[in-house]
């Protein structure tokens, strides 16, 4: 692979991320297949001073896992790594990369006593979606507790429940890396182990990987990795070297940054203004505005109960070619063309779509946008009691709160979209969209908190209420 793809990008603006890429990849594996090894014997000539790694230090257990010995190199930094492996050779961890594939598997514990240990530190996060309509998810190098204190064959498996829900759309990964020091950082086996554990299902819909105020660890760390990353994989890789940047890729109102990040990111980039979605959506409405704006609003101009955009959108994707479209919904469409359908919505034009991923993402981009979440604010909490609520307790509970507390022209709305998700259920056997794989992508834009930012841990109850929303919606709305 060319190193020229693991290069760090320059500090700027990332406004255009995802216009050029290939929108709409297939599901098939026939026509995405990405092999898990992309090399060639080129790529493995490293010069003397190219900062190799020595394999004398690494070893195999008994149960065929890899962990590191004692070498200097296990206990290197950012600021020393490169003295250290000033003799490194790398001839024994080729073959070892590309041998080492046991990794601990998921235990058939229930989730939530298996994983209370990791699941404290909330070194991992799930935080809505991005600008193109992708799951985001978090990790923050800061949270991670001393090496002693975590059990990382644990923290693996953690990681990989948590991306389960979301490996089968398009989803974006964030890594914090400020706060990774030689006392919490994994071994360099454990990354092995974890780069072979997340085999292609997880690496097929993972669209960018944004790796936030990259050091020199992380460059050392691509050179170790260049024999096992595929050039598809590469291209994924984003450096960026300040908040101001990931800004424009996700809102950072939206993602609970750690304070000790900021300053970080404040020192070395000086105090730059970061503008955030909510500055935007602040500014004055034009009286045919239908985003960042809320349902009174739109009906007060439009004189309707369904938004314009929330109609156009539907009936779109309510066409038959467009209904069995496969993966719809959870697919990213072209980041400009979304810019603009956006702006044409905004000025009160009809709506022309290209193919039926446009409509969906602008439906979810629509709902995300609200200045109130369709749901609203009040029926938060109750929302989150979903899980404590007897299955007995279930369908009166949510139809109480859908029927009664549900304000009348959210209401409309809400049965208006659900009863067009029903008709998406009924062709799940082609565009594999069943009630769970709806609930997912739709339940964190239906519902989300005044006061604080979307979790992991609200994101649970969220999905569920809405699962339980669409398999029961004929009981639900009467219809």
């Amino acid at each position: 692979m060319d190193s020229a793809k693991l290069s760090p990008t320059k500090s700027g603006p990332v406004s255009n991320v995802g216009d050029n890429e290939e929108p709409y990849p297939s599901l098939s594996d026939y026509h995405d297949y990405e092999p898990n090894l992309e090399f060639d014997d080129s790529e493995l000539q490293q010069t003397p001073n190219s900062g190799s790694i020595s394999a004398d230090f690494i070893h195999i257990e008994s149960n065929g896992v890899m962990t590191m010995g004692t070498s200097p190199v296990a206990e290197f930094t950012d600021e020393n790594y490169e003295e250290e492996l000033a003799d490194a050779r790398d001839e024994n961890f080729d073959s070892l990369i590309f041998t080492t594939s046991s990794y601990p598997e998921v235990g058939e514990d229930s989730a939530s006593e298996q994983f209370s240990g990791i699941a404290k530190y909330n070194i991992v996060d799930v935080k809505g979606d991005d600008s193109v309509g992708r799951k985001v998810i978090v990790l923050y190098a800061s949270r991670l507790p001393p090496a002693k204190e975590i059990d990382h064959g644990l923290l693996l498996n953690y990681l990989k429940y948590t991306l389960e829900s979301y490996v089968k759309q398009d989803y974006s990964l964030i890594y914090f890396h400020y706060g990774l020091t030689s006392k919490n950082k994994p071994s360099l086996g454990w990354l092995v182990q974890a780069y072979k554990a997340f085999d292609r299902n997880y690496k097929k819909n993972l669209k960018s990987l944004y790796l936030i105020h990259p050091t020199s660890f992380l460059k050392f760390v691509s050179q170790i990795f260049r024999p096992l990353i595929s050039a598809k994989f590469g291209k994924k890789i984003n450096y960026l070297h300040s908040l101001k940047d990931l800004n424009e890729v996700v809102p950072i109102n939206k993602l609970d940054i750690p304070s000790e990040v900021i300053e970080y990111d404040q020192k070395i980039n000086g105090n730059l203004p970061i503008p955030s979605e909510v500055d935007s959506l602040s500014q004055p409405a034009i009286p045919t505005q239908q985003f960042g704006v809320t349902l009174e609003f739109i009906k007060e101009n439009y004189h309707v109960t369904i938004p314009p955009v929330v109609k156009q959108c539907v009936e779109y994707l309510e066409q038959p070619d467009a209904l069995e479209t496969e993966g719809i919904f959870r697919r990213s469409a072209n980041a400009s063309k979304v810019r603009q359908l956006k702006e044409i919505a905004n000025s009160g034009q009809i709506l022309t779509f290209e193919d039926p991923h446009e409509a969906a993402v602008l439906l979810k981009k629509f709902l995300r946008e609200l200045k109130e979440p369709l749901l609203t604010y009040a029926l938060y909490d109750e929302i989150m009691q979903f899980q404590s609520w007897s299955k007995d307790e279930q369908l009166r509970n949510v139809s109480i709160l859908v029927m009664e507390k549900l304000p009348e022209d959210n209401y409309k709305i809400l049965k208006y979209i659900i009863s067009f998700l029903s008709r998406v259920m009924e062709r799940s056997d082609l565009n594999k969209m069943n009630a769970q794989n709806l609930a997912v992508v739709f339940g964190p834009n239906l519902v989300w908190s005044e006061l604080v930012s979307m979790s992991l841990a609200a994101i649970g109850p969220i999905n569920m209420f809405t699962h339980f929303l669409l398999q029961h919606h004929n009981q639900i709305f009467m219809i």
